[in-house]
């Protein structure tokens, strides 16, 4: 049995589209389980046993994708809809169970969000032409990340250069992170250009534990380049680690 991975999803029973939703979240799954993972997906109708469970044992954590955070978490002004209040709350659960035993973590589009609010970051509430089609609903948007050099990211992407490089990344967001708004905590390892100015697409730890956030879905076929295969990889080789390690 492989690592075992906590992969946080909203309610099933919740969607609008229940098919599509299983669709997304077996992606997460599978992405995991390509590279000997063992994923368990948690949403917030878990009862509260089994989740408290999971995450004590949990060997890696990933915050997958999903509607906006509620702004009232990084100082902004709630919207009151469009946000899933137990989502929230799971997911600052999960991430404080991660930390207490430096258990690797894996944010993924609103995950990489979720990594900067809780560590203090602000997010920019609407980032204008990034959103693109709805997954499913036509072709990917997509467009170039800039990889920093020197950064874990530009390692696993670009084993072979040193200066890192550019990748093309799908977009399905409409919020985002500015260099201004990043969590001290945080450095910023990928980044690209917004008609709302430059964005932070991926970010990881100053520390060196692993934290690694990506804007984009690299679990999702379309405007994924293969190369975030090996991101997957190694972030399922970190979760075999002993936590205390990490």
């Amino acid at each position: 049995m492989g690592p075992r991975v906590v992969i946080t999803i909203a309610d099933p029973a919740r969607a609008s589209d229940t098919a599509l939703a299983a669709r997304r979240n077996a992606l997460y799954a599978d992405a995991i389980a390509r590279h000997g993972g063992d994923p368990v997906l948690l949403s917030p109708a878990s009862p509260e046993r089994d989740r408290r469970a999971l995450l004590d044992e949990m060997s890696g954590l990933v915050l997958s994708g999903g509607v906006d955070i509620d702004p009232a978490r990084y100082g902004g002004r709630s919207p009151g809809s469009d946000v899933d209040h137990d989502r929230d709350e799971l997911e600052a659960q999960a991430w404080a169970a991660a930390d207490r035993r430096s258990v690797p973590v894996f944010g993924i589009c609103r995950g990489l969000q979720a990594i900067n609010v809780f560590l203090g970051g602000r997010l920019v509430p609407d980032v204008r032409g990034h959103a693109g089609p709805a997954w499913g609903a036509g072709p990917a948007l997509r467009h170039p990340l800039r990889v920093v050099p020197g950064t874990r990211l530009a390692r696993i992407l670009f084993p072979t250069n040193v200066r890192g490089g550019v990748v093309e990344v799908n977009s399905y967001h409409h919020q985002g992170v500015r260099p201004a708004d990043l969590a001290t905590g945080l450095i910023a390892s990928g980044t690209a250009s917004s008609r709302d100015g430059e964005l932070v697409e991926a970010v990881e730890t100053r520390s060196g534990r692993f934290i690694v956030g990506l804007q984009s879905h690299p679990e999702r076929p379309d405007g994924t380049a293969p190369a975030f295969e090996r991101l997957f990889a190694v972030f399922v080789d970190a979760c075999r680690g002993p936590a205390t390690s990490r």
